[in-house]
């Protein structure tokens, strides 16, 4: 009997199955067929070689020695189809394409873009597109896949992940503090030169320290600069030119290089959280999975 090309495989798996399992009511359920589709198939296939494959009795399956043969090279194709399979899945499931994604100016800038190349080299068919800014922006009138925002979340209807924590540090230059000698308490800082962030709403920030209570203190200080730009009083602190009080990410490099020193640790509060928010429809996106634990790996 003639074969045709397409019938190639047809009656392979439910051949390899029924010979592992030495059952047809067995590889039926593995297959999720009836028995008896099982049966054909295979009865079609021996038809088709012109061989008996399997011994058939009421109680048992077990081959011939023509099937124990055709068996061998059966399991090599259908694990090479197996893995070729799983190859194609992972493709698909693996990040690719373009990810857009909006960051906070100074997380962005000095946490975040850091440490963008080993994500990139991590998943090289992907192109990511950000975006620095502080303005609330909307994810689907924009076309962004995922923000990381830090603070409160006022859209309940995108999913929000969040990633950390954040503190507040108060920092000085190590020769500020030579010169005008260490603060040991919060209410001491009103002997130094404070610089203050300007709110987007024109006022002051006002400084945040942990008490004996459950709310943190705010403390009013004074200085001879007020900015409405985090990282250029950050370099003004290092620089020597007075405390300043920010996130830990945004210091993080300056404190470990040794141009900050942190100041009354022990009153330092909790700051807000940092959170990915991820446009309708993106969660299970694995280029915004991908980013999230990035983002865990990062700030964590």
């Amino acid at each position: 009997m003639k074969a045709s090309p397409a019938d190639l495989f047809s009656g392979v798996l439910p051949f390899v199955t029924t010979a592992e399992a030495k059952s047809f009511r067995d590889a039926a359920r593995t297959l999720g067929i009836t028995p008896s589709a099982v049966s054909k198939a295979i009865t079609r296939l021996e038809a088709r070689l012109g061989l008996r494959l399997l011994n058939r009795s009421a109680r048992n399956v077990s081959l011939t020695e023509e099937g124990e043969a055709f068996l061998t090279g059966c399991q090599e194709a259908v694990a090479s189809v197996r893995v070729a399979e799983e190859r194609v899945l992972q493709a698909q499931r693996a990040p690719r394409g373009r990810l857009t994604v909006s960051l906070p100016l100074i997380l962005g800038k000095l946490a975040i873009l850091p440490a963008l190349e080993r994500f990139c080299n991590r998943y090289p068919a992907l192109s990511v597109h950000a975006s620095l800014t502080d303005r609330v922006l909307s994810l689907a009138d924009e076309n962004v896949d995922a923000a990381v925002r830090v603070g409160a979340l006022s859209d309940s209807r995108l999913s929000a992940r969040k990633l950390c924590d954040v503190r507040w540090v108060t920092v000085a230059a190590p020769a500020y503090l030579a010169r005008r000698g260490i603060p040991r308490t919060p209410g001491e800082l009103s002997a130094h030169n404070c610089l203050k962030f300007l709110l987007p709403n024109g006022t002051l920030r006002e400084w945040e320290f942990a008490t004996t209570g459950e709310k943190p203190a705010t403390v009013t200080t004074r200085g001879s600069l007020c900015c409405d730009h985090g990282e250029g009083l950050i370099e003004a602190a290092r620089t020597g030119l007075g405390v300043f009080q920010a996130h830990d990410y945004a210091v993080a490099a300056p404190l470990a290089a040794g141009d900050l020193v942190e100041v009354l640790a022990d009153f330092s509060t909790p700051g807000p959280a940092i959170s990915l928010l991820v446009a309708p429809g993106k969660r299970s996106s694995p280029k915004v999975r991908a980013f999230a634990e990035f983002l865990r790996e990062v700030l964590g």
